[in-house]
């Protein structure tokens, strides 16, 4: 199915582009969430009507992602999970503990964009992670996470 982006899609293309994709990738995902309209002429031509008032947009999300990046560059969270004694805990620290403890910090981030590349974090330790806020905003924060022992 060829569709017209109307945001910049990781991985398919950018702002504008016709692509073509699967039917059900368009069907169930692009179009409900507003990312792709089916390519007809008519759309296309709505399309480029419209094409600097969703450049405009786009650029306000880019600059609200990259404000929240430098507030958020560089920070630690500290988590604290119940842990043996050799380190391991009792279950495992995911991205939405993460996302938990940002929030308590005052920053607002969804779990969906957290990046924990080797899966949940299972050890006490400090660690990487990557929060990706926009398509082109990618930030490295370290998590921190502290066995509590009973």
């Amino acid at each position: 199915m060829q569709v017209i982006l109307l945001e910049k899609v990781a991985n398919l293309g950018a702002l504008g582009d016709v692509v073509k994709v699967k039917d059900g990738y368009a069907r169930n995902f692009l179009i409900p969430t507003g990312a792709a309209r089916r390519a007809t002429e008519k759309a296309i031509a709505e399309f480029e009507a419209r094409r600097a008032e969703l450049e405009k947009v786009q650029a306000q999300k880019l600059a609200g992602a990259q404000a929240q990046g430098d507030k958020l560059g560089g920070k630690t969270v500290t988590i604290s999970q119940k842990a043996g004694v050799d380190g391991r805990l009792f279950g495992s620290v995911t991205n939405a503990d993460i996302a938990e403890g940002l929030k308590a910090q005052g920053v607002d981030v969804a779990k969906s964009q957290i990046r924990l590349p080797n899966g949940p974090l299972k050890h006490v330790g400090e660690f990487p992670v990557s929060v990706a806020l926009h398509h082109d905003v990618v930030v490295d924060i370290t998590v921190a996470v502290v066995g509590e022992t009973d």
